[in-house]
Formats: structure tokens, sequence, C-alpha cells
């Protein structure tokens, strides 16, 4: 996190005093839920310290949305990814149910997982995901998405970099 100057400090508290009830009101809207929208207003503001830029005056209001959208979609595809994870745990004994810190653990990594997918091209997403979920050979996923052979095995290692970047931290 940045350190402020006290300046850029006295513009943040600016910015909070003017546009927080706006922020948390218009996520609210969107979200459905008071208590989601006041975390992610808080979110908001704790990404624009953290950026230590503050918006020129008169575009507020634009420079806090383009934030909290952001983060509102990182929450609704975190929402999406945890429903789905509980879906397949229920399909397990419940003397198989991770304990909640483990539970806590695998929803976080497959966030990162999915926000690193995301970062893929689609059709190495896609051929990627064929080959590893449905355990598809490189020739019927050629066959799938209309690719040449060594195209396929290009995906499936892109892939596989991403995947081993975010688990070893390496790039």
């Amino acid at each position: 996190m940045s350190s402020l100057s006290p300046a850029q400090t006295e513009s943040v508290s600016e910015l909070y005093a003017h546009h927080h009830a706006w922020l948390r009101d218009w996520l609210r809207k969107r979200l459905g839920n008071a208590f989601d929208a006041a975390d992610l207003a808080h979110d908001t503001y704790v990404r624009v310290i953290s950026a230590g830029i503050t918006p020129p005056q008169g575009e507020s209001r634009r420079y806090l949305t383009q934030i909290a959208k952001g983060l509102a979609i990182d929450f609704h595809r975190r929402r999406r990814i945890e429903t789905a994870y509980i879906e397949a745990l229920a399909l397990n004994p419940p003397a198989e149910a991770p304990s909640e810190e483990a539970r806590a653990l695998i929803i976080e990594a497959l966030v990162e997982l999915d926000a690193v997918l995301h970062q893929l091209a689609p059709k190495v997403r896609q051929a990627f995901l064929l080959c590893r979920l449905d355990g598809l050979s490189y020739r019927e996923i050629a066959s799938q998405l209309g690719v040449s052979l060594s195209s396929v095995e290009k995906y499936v290692a892109t892939g596989l970099r991403a995947c081993y970047a975010l688990c070893h931290g390496a790039s």
C-alpha cells in the first residue's frame, strides 16, 4: 500500500465524505444487498488509497464507479465459484467434507485459477479445459475447435504454463 502525503490523505477524506453514501447506494442497487454493497464501497476506497491517485474534481463518481464495477465483477465471479464448489461438495459424503479453513483456501485457489484462465485467449482456455476437465484427446479438441493438432498442443501448453506460473510464482 502506498503512503499518502497529507494533501492526498485530505483529498481521499473529502472524496469519501462527499461520495461514500452515494457509492454505497449505487452498489446496493446493483448487488441487491446492503452488506455486500458496504463492503465493496470500502474496498473501492482501499483501491483508491492503494493507487495513491485521487480523481480530478468533477470526475470523482466516474472514477469510483469504474473501480466499483471491477470489484463487483470480481465479487460475482467469486460467488459463482463458491456456489459451484459448495454444490460439488454436496455430492460427497459429509465425512469427506473439508474444514472451513480448507474450504476457504480451496475457494481462494479456485478464484485465482479462474482469474488466470480468464486472462488466456478464449480458444486457449477452451482447449485447456476440454483437455484437463473433459479428458478429450488433442485430436478431439482440434476437431471440436476447428483448429490444427499443433494449435491444440500449443494451446494446452500455454494453459499449463499459466497454471504453473500461478502455482510456482514463475512467469
